[in-house]
């Protein structure tokens, strides 16, 4: 993938079976040097609950999945990008420390 421009969904799994939470946004991503990054604006903004709900996800692990209209997914870490409501996207390497929802249940 070069560059998308489209909308995607954005999932929070607490584990295999338990979506906690889904965003959807509309989503620009482009590759620089190998490296893609994607600039997401959610579609809706919602209630002040569902920006709270995001928020908090974000602080307890920023690993999302996005779900693309094919049903392709693929793990990214996502930053929110001060009051703009701008979310900042890059690929998720699974090398990379996270907090494990594993280790949370624990």
């Amino acid at each position: 993938m070069d560059s998308y421009d489209g909308t995607a969904t954005l999932e929070w799994w607490g584990n295999p079976a338990t979506c906690l939470g889904s965003f959807r946004v509309t989503l620009t991503v482009s590759v620089v040097s190998g490296d893609w990054k994607g600039i997401a604006m959610l579609d809706s903004p919602g209630s002040e609950t569902d920006r709270e709900g995001l928020e908090f996800l974000l602080q307890l692990d920023p690993v999302f999945t996005l779900r693309f209209a094919d049903d392709s997914t693929t793990l990214v870490h996502v930053i929110a990008e001060g009051v703009s409501g701008c979310l900042i996207l890059s690929a998720f390497d699974s090398g990379e420390l996270a907090v494990s929802r594993t280790e949370m249940e624990s």
